[in-house]
C-alpha cells in the first residue's frame, strides 16, 4: 500500500460521513434543519479557511470577483473536486462544479433537496464579500446538480453599490456559464504543490468537513440530539464502507483496520485482544484536534464509525474502546 493510497481511502472514509451526516439530517430532521446545518457548516469553514487560503494561494491583491472564484477554483482542485472556471474581466469570472458532484457522491445526490444545496451557497458564496471588504461583490447561481442542472454553476461580480444582505445571492437559471478552456485556467505552482502534498491537502479537505459539522450539529440540534444523529450516521457508514476502505487499505481484519486507519489519519492505535473482544486504545483522535473540550459526546458520535465498521466485519464481535485511557461508550443511536 502506498501513502498516497492510505490518504485517499482516509479522504474517502470521512467523505462518506460527512455525505451521511447531512443525509441523515434530511431524512430524520427535515429539509430546513438539514439546510440550516449545511449553511452553517460552510460559513464556519469560510471563517476558518478563506482569508488565509487565499494568501496560500497567492491570490491576495487580485480584484474581489477574480480572487474570490479563482479560491474557489484552486481549492477544490487541491481537494479533488472538479472544478472548472471562466474568467469575463476583473469585476465578473464564473465557477462551475460539472457532475459528478462531490459533495453528493453517486445516488446520494437524489437525497438532497435544492434548498440544502443552495445553503452551501448562503453559507459561503454570498459572504465572500463580506469578508473581503467589497460590499459590492453577490454570487449569481445560474445551475443547481441537485435540480436537474448540468452542474452547479455561477458567477461572481462586482456591482457599483454596495449590496444589501439579501443581494449577495440571487437566481438566474436563464444564464450559463461560456465554455471552459482548461489552458487558460489558474493554475498552482508544481514546485510548491507535489502530488503528495495534494494528497495529504485531500484527505484533510474531506476530514475538515466532518469536524466542522460535528461541532455544528451538536451546536444547533443540541448535544443528545446532534450526537445521536452524528453517531448514527457514522455507524452506518463504518458497516458500508469498511470493506471498501479495508481493501484500499491493504487491511486484513478489524485490527489492522483500525491502526492502518489511524495511521493514515496521523493518529496512532493499539489493539490487544480481551476476553469477549477488543481493547483498542488511542492516545487521542485526530479528526477531533483543534475543537475546543469535544467532550464525550463528540468523542462517542465518532467511535461510531469503528462500532459500525467492527458490526460488519463480525458482528459476535465486541469493542471496548477507549481513548486516553478513559472508555469511550458507542453511540446511543439516531436523533
Amino acid at each position: 500500500m502506498s501513502d498516497r493510497a492510505a490518504l485517499e481511502a482516509v479522504a474517502d472514509w470521512h467523505h462518506a460521513w460527512f455525505t451521511g451526516i447531512v443525509l441523515m439530517a434530511v431524512s430524520r430532521r427535515g429539509a430546513p434543519d438539514a439546510a440550516e446545518l449545511v449553511r452553517r457548516i460552510f460559513r464556519r469553514q469560510q471563517g476558518e479557511k478563506f482569508l488565509a487560503g487565499l494568501a496560500k494561494l497567492g491570490l491576495a491583491g487580485l480584484p474581489p470577483a477574480v480572487a474570490a472564484a479563482r479560491y474557489h477554483y484552486l481549492s477544490n482542485f487541491i481537494g479533488g473536486v472538479g472544478v472548472e472556471y471562466v474568467e469575463e474581466g476583473p469585476r465578473k469570472a464564473w465557477i462551475r462544479y460539472p457532475p459528478p458532484r462531490w459533495v453528493w457522491p453517486g445516488a446520494t445526490i437524489c437525497g438532497i433537496p435544492s434548498e440544502v444545496n443552495a445553503a452551501m451557497l448562503h453559507g459561503w458564496h454570498a459572504n465572500n464579500g463580506v469578508l473581503l471588504g467589497a460590499p459590492g461583490l453577490g454570487f449569481v447561481c445560474t445551475g443547481q446538480t441537485v435540480d436537474g442542472d448540468p452542474g452547479l454553476e455561477g458567477y461572481y461580480i462586482e456591482h457599483d453599490r454596495p449590496l444589501a444582505g439579501h443581494e449577495r445571492l440571487r437566481f438566474a437559471k436563464q444564464e450559463a456559464m461560456p465554455r471552459f478552456d482548461p489552458a487558460a485556467a489558474p493554475r498552482l505552482p508544481s514546485a510548491d504543490w507535489p502530488a503528495e502534498r495534494i494528497a495529504k491537502a485531500r484527505r484533510n479537505y474531506a476530514m475538515e468537513y466532518c469536524r466542522t459539522a460535528l461541532q455544528e450539529a451538536a451546536a444547533l440540534f443540541g448535544p443528545e440530539a446532534g450526537g445521536g444523529l452524528l453517531g448514527h450516521a457514522a455507524r452506518l457508514v463504518g458497516m458500508q464502507h469498511v470493506h471498501a476502505v479495508a481493501a484500499a487499505l491493504g487491511a486484513e481484519g478489524f485490527a489492522a483496520f483500525v491502526q492502518t486507519l489511524a495511521a493514515a489519519t496521523g493518529d496512532r492505535a493499539f489493539v490487544a485482544e480481551a476476553a469477549g473482544g477488543f481493547i483498542v486504545s488511542q492516545p487521542e483522535v485526530a479528526l477531533l484536534r483543534g475543537i475546543p473540550d469535544p467532550g464525550g459526546v463528540l468523542v462517542s458520535a465518532w467511535s461510531g464509525l469503528l462500532h459500525g465498521a467492527l458490526a460488519a466485519l463480525d458482528r459476535f464481535a465486541r469493542l471496548d474502546l477507549r481513548i486516553d485511557g478513559a472508555a469511550c461508550p458507542a453511540p446511543t443511536g439516531a436523533a
